[in-house]
């Protein structure tokens, strides 16, 4: 673990930095910014975009938070197993008293350890940075890093990128090749999740005489006109008006029913979140055993061959 200190060593020092930087911008800047707003309108008043100089910075941040899963897959790929498996280090450990199932367990556990543990300190923070303000935010609950950043989906990304890019460099045996394609396998699949999120759990399906509103902060997925009772997007509703009698033929004309909506209200982010988090954890779970069985196989290969030759 000695030729891995560096790596572990950044990723804490990258933690630390990261968490200063929230408490910085959530105990100092925070409220310089709630003053802004405060005063907007008033003369002394010197900011243009009151919550900017919050939420720019923490959203920056939750961008790292959430996609730091991406550097965990390219370390295990290329240095933490790729590398000892080109140079023929770990099959020399394999043949000495260490077993291969022991030498790849004895990888992982440190690594693991320190980047689940890390990426748990960086979502707390995170959260409790964003929940102090969230006024100050200009992005919703359901964007794609705030979304990750604020809960355990984080941790659990972190951990199937250690075992994708422990298989991946097991299966390639090069260094370079699998730290190239273990971050392009994560991020296939969070593109995969991300699309597949609004599905995760069941939509609020609204529909009623008069326009729908959605919730504050609702999550909304589609909305539109009921056309003859059937949902249809692209109809120019709006564009009735004036009054009452005049927007009600125009609607007519356009064969207007009424109005529709979906979405997922604000209280629907635990359950999409913890949903994804499960299938990212089993995707984990499956490529750690993958790589353990793929260990065991080419072991017993390389044994077989070398009893042959004798």
């Amino acid at each position: 673990m000695r030729l891995h200190r560096t790596a572990l060593l950044v990723w804490a020092a990258v933690v630390a930095g990261l968490s200063g930087w929230l408490v910085w911008l959530t105990l100092v800047t925070a409220p310089t910014e709630r003053a802004a707003i405060d005063c907007t309108g008033e003369d002394f008043c010197d900011s243009t975009v009151p919550g900017l100089g919050f939420s720019t910075p923490v959203g920056w941040i939750g961008m790292l938070v959430a996609y730091a899963f991406l550097a965990a897959a390219a370390f295990a790929g290329g240095a933490l197993i790729g590398r000892e498996v080109e140079s023929g280090t770990a099959r020399l450990a394999w043949t000495q008293s260490v077993t291969p199932t022991r030498w790849l367990a004895a990888k992982l556990a440190v690594p693991a350890l320190v980047i689940a543990g890390g990426a748990t300190v960086l979502v707390l923070v995170f959260r409790w940075s964003w929940d102090s303000d969230p006024h100050l935010m200009f992005e919703e609950w359901s964007g794609a890093a705030p979304f990750l950043a604020r809960g355990p989906a984080t941790v659990a990304y972190a951990l199937c990128a250690l075992a994708v890019g422990t298989l991946t460099a097991l299966l390639l045996r090069r260094a370079l090749p699998a730290l190239g394609v273990s971050p392009a396998v994560m991020g296939l699949l969070n593109l995969a999740l991300t699309r597949l999120r609004p599905s995760l759990w069941p939509q609020v399906h609204r529909t009623s005489a008069a326009e729908v509103v959605p919730p504050e902060h609702a999550w909304v997925l589609d909305s539109g006109a009921l056309v003859h009772g059937r949902p249809r997007t692209g109809v120019p509703y709006w564009n009735c008006g004036g009054a009452p009698a005049a927007a009600r033929r125009c609607l007519d004309d356009l064969g207007v029913t009424g109005y529709y909506a979906s979405y997922h209200p604000q209280s629907h982010y635990w359950p999409l979140h913890l949903v994804e988090t499960a299938v990212v954890l089993a995707v984990a779970a499956l490529a750690t055993a993958a790589a353990f069985t793929v260990v065991r196989r080419r072991t017993r290969r390389h044994q077989t061959r070398q009893h042959r030759t004798r």
